[in-house]
């Protein structure tokens, strides 16, 4: 009560709630991100792994995998970017090198942890300022540019018949008397 005497209440209240966030700060802002190695300890559950992406590999048909270990059959975390989902996500190439954030349901696949990577606010930090992808990025073509080629129908197109101009209608056929 000594000090509130000499300095007005609004005042201290702002130095109290300043201090206080400059001493919850820390706290806050601290990621609730797990390593790449505890992953599978949260297995059915939605958590946030953290580790380095040392590359992005191409799997087939477009499967895009980052992958956070030298040997990846050994290391215990991966995450999965279908390519119906690039579209969503952005130009994954761009995070290799990168320590990212991921939010996900962490699945258990082949023995090893996992998240589906689906939309890019499932990444935080620097990692989700990633690019789109490319216009002509051709997912099918296992990841090379290409703008397309026309390639012919496999079936022939439908052509509709001409009417024959000999055609008679109605009751003007020839030799026949009209029916009663």
């Amino acid at each position: 009560m000594l000090l509130s005497r000499f300095v007005p209440a609004t005042t201290l209240i702002w130095i109290i709630s300043l201090f206080a966030i400059l001493l919850l700060s820390p706290l806050l802002s601290a990621s609730d991100c797990v390593p790449i190695h505890e992953a599978n300890q949260h297995v059915g559950e939605t958590k946030c792994v953290t580790g380095k992406v040392l590359r992005v590999k191409l799997g087939t048909k477009g499967v895009h995998f980052l992958d956070f270990c030298e040997d990846q059959m050994a290391c215990p975390f991966t995450v999965v970017v279908f390519p119906s989902d690039l579209k969503d996500v952005g130009d994954v190439r761009r995070l290799e090198g990168r320590t990212i954030e991921i939010h996900g349901a962490v699945k258990l696949y082949d023995a090893r942890a996992e998240i589906i990577l689906s939309r890019i606010s499932q990444l935080t930090g620097g990692a989700a300022l990633i690019p789109p992808l490319p216009k002509n990025y051709d997912v099918e073509n296992r990841g090379h540019y290409s703008a397309g080629r026309l390639r012919p129908t496999k079936k022939p197109a439908k052509t509709k018949a001409k009417p024959q101009t000999t055609a008679t209608y109605g009751n003007d056929v020839e030799g026949e008397e009209p029916r009663q």
